[in-house]
């Protein structure tokens, strides 16, 4: 039989079987592997990374208390709030993604999207005063990293546009609020003290102090004030087809007016008609 016509595990190379439309392209041994050492950790980093965790968690509650009016209580936030629950969910996902522990992580956050339909890879890093507003069919990828004091709504996507192992996705400052169903696609960095419209899809980097709407997204607005800890005007933005509509309109009417003012008749004008036999004042 020909040597191509056997199947290799694509993490180790060992030669499994003939090929198949069914098979598993990993072997039993790289598919079980839960290579840990306990002796291996550095004891006091995970005090470190545990009181982290407690911090983060004063921190997320508070944000939802702080940030969304509908909140009257703290066990309504701790029982109710999908944001909440997938956020504590990522930070002790997390925990366990930083000591490099296989297959624990990624599992914790499986357990999130099925009870909150918000998908946070366990490797992302997220800052303080970190707070998802109901959260349906938010994703959050491995590589991307959040400041503190960050708000996001239903459906926004921080997504990788590379299939390499790097850095593919966004990067977000501090203070900054993205609204329902933005994409922020790839590597891209986004300033402090940014406003992402909802849907908007950005591509490129945003400079801080912006408001940024439409597909693309496009810097239409420079904020002046800071955003504060509360900040819930994800759709108070600029319509900049509306601006443009606007612009033309009144650029169209300035046309008109030079060219009404320009055919006025003046008394001493002459005028002469060139009629049927080619003559005529």
């Amino acid at each position: 039989m020909e040597f191509n016509n056997f199947l290799k595990c694509l993490n180790c190379g060992k030669s499994l079987k003939t090929k198949t439309s069914e098979d598993v392209p990993y072997c039993a041994e790289c598919i079980l592997r839960l290579e840990f050492k306990i002796q291996d950790l550095n004891h006091g980093q995970i005090i470190t990374d545990l009181q982290s965790i407690l911090d983060f968690f004063i921190s997320d509650i508070h944000a939802a208390l702080k940030k969304d009016p509908a909140a009257h209580s703290l066990i309504e936030v701790l029982s109710s709030y999908p944001g909440v629950k997938a956020v504590l969910f990522y930070r002790i996902a997390h925990f366990f993604w930083l000591l490099n522990m296989p297959f624990i992580p990624r599992y914790i956050s499986d357990i999130a999207i099925e009870l909150t339909a918000i998908d946070i890879h366990p490797g992302a890093v997220i800052g303080s005063d970190f707070f998802i507003d109901h959260g349906a069919g938010l994703v959050i990828g491995e590589t991307a990293e959040i400041g503190n004091n960050v708000t996001l709504y239903s459906g926004v996507v921080l997504g990788g546009t590379s299939l390499k192992q790097e850095k593919r996705h966004p990067t977000l400052g501090n203070d900054v609020v993205v609204g329902s169903g933005a994409k922020i696609l790839g590597p891209v960095k986004i300033g402090d003290n940014v406003r992402v419209g909802a849907n908007s899809v950005v591509i490129n980097d945003v400079p801080p102090n912006s408001v940024v709407v439409g597909v693309p997204g496009r810097i239409v607005e420079k904020i002046d004030e800071k955003i504060q800890k509360i900040d819930l005007r994800h759709a108070d933005l600029p319509d900049p087809v509306a601006l443009a509509v606007s612009s033309l309109d009144r650029r169209i009417r300035e046309l008109e007016n030079l060219i009404n003012k320009s055919s006025d008749k003046k008394q001493d004008d002459i005028e002469i008609y060139y009629g049927e036999y080619g003559s005529g004042i």
